[in-house]
């Protein structure tokens, strides 16, 4: 089944370039346009579409507000958001409202292309530093006066799942992980399925979002 995409965006003339990119690929199906959040919401309840790529910056209901809204109401269907700069407020306002990743509207075709079928695989398009370095530039969003272990999940995580958890928050790779705590790549990617599966979260980004917010890493 090809990936069913949805393009929010308040210009038609990057909704229709990004069309044409997408009907030229085997896998892929536009199947759906929208020019405000408010459209999106809707059309993402009724299209149920694999991956929603949204544009932030909206009049009306802006991008942030609609990735919110279609992460509670169409969990299945994955949020892209589209950005001027990786490492600002919006795209830092996205990934806590529930998107999978960011990419630059200036991305080459081919990187919009490998960024909607990660999405769709269920993975995030966020490389773990530009994750950390965002939450680090922008922790004053953070709620204040959450303590360490205050969240009742993380109750849920045992020791190692913890200290799993601590290092990706941190930002370093599956890799990086194993060689601080002397595990096997293997054995990192069980902990971090069964962290998210315990968190209820949706994807990497999402749990280092969680470390941040619930202290377990603090910003530098």
């Amino acid at each position: 089944m090809p990936i069913r995409v949805l393009l929010v965006d308040d210009e038609p003339l990057l909704r229709m370039a990004f069309t044409m990119v997408l009907d030229a690929q085997a896998d892929m199906e536009p199947v759906g346009e929208a020019g405000d959040g408010a459209e999106a919401v809707r059309l993402a309840r009724e299209l149920r579409p694999d991956v929603v790529l949204m544009d932030v910056r909206m009049p009306g209901t802006d991008g942030i507000e609609a990735t919110e809204r279609i992460v509670a109401e169409s969990p299945e269907s994955k949020v892209l958001i589209l950005t001027t700069f990786d490492l600002d407020e919006y795209a830092f306002a996205g990934l806590r409202a529930g998107a999978s990743g960011f990419l630059l509207k200036n991305a080459l075709p081919q990187e919009l292309l490998a960024a909607i079928r990660c999405v769709a695989a269920g993975d995030a398009v966020v490389a773990p530093r530009i994750t950390r370095l965002l939450l680090e530039n922008f922790a004053h969003h953070l709620p204040s006066g959450t303590d360490r272990g205050q969240d009742d999940r993380l109750g849920r995580l045992t020791a190692r799942e913890r200290e799993v958890l601590t290092e990706v928050g941190r930002g370093l790779s599956n890799t990086e992980i194993a060689a601080a705590l002397h595990l096997a790549e293997a054995t990192v990617k069980t902990h971090l399925n069964r962290i998210l599966v315990k968190l209820e979260l949706r994807d990497r980004v999402q749990a280092v979002v969680f470390a941040y917010e619930t202290r377990l890493v603090r910003p530098k």
